[in-house]
């Protein structure tokens, strides 16, 4: 089963933590092991570009702004 966690500071260590949908279905119990494997998420593109989504200005606005001053 592959899940997407999100790391958390605890103490000088850093803890993944299971969902519990994922607990129930695998029937994990506290203090059993488990097999992690760990792989870094690869940011796509879009999602960068999604942070600018609640920008209120247009790009040709920015740009006039920019060249003010350079007549």
């Amino acid at each position: 089963m592959e899940i997407e966690a999100f790391t958390r500071k605890w103490g000088n260590s850093l803890a993944i933590v299971v969902p519990a949908h994922v607990v129930a279905q695998q029937k994990l119990k506290e203090n059993q092991p488990v097999v992690v494997q760990i792989t870094r998420r690869k940011v796509k593109a879009g999602e960068l570009w999604g942070l600018l989504k609640d920008w209120k200005r247009s790009t040709d606005e920015i740009l006039a702004e920019a060249d003010k001053g350079w007549d």
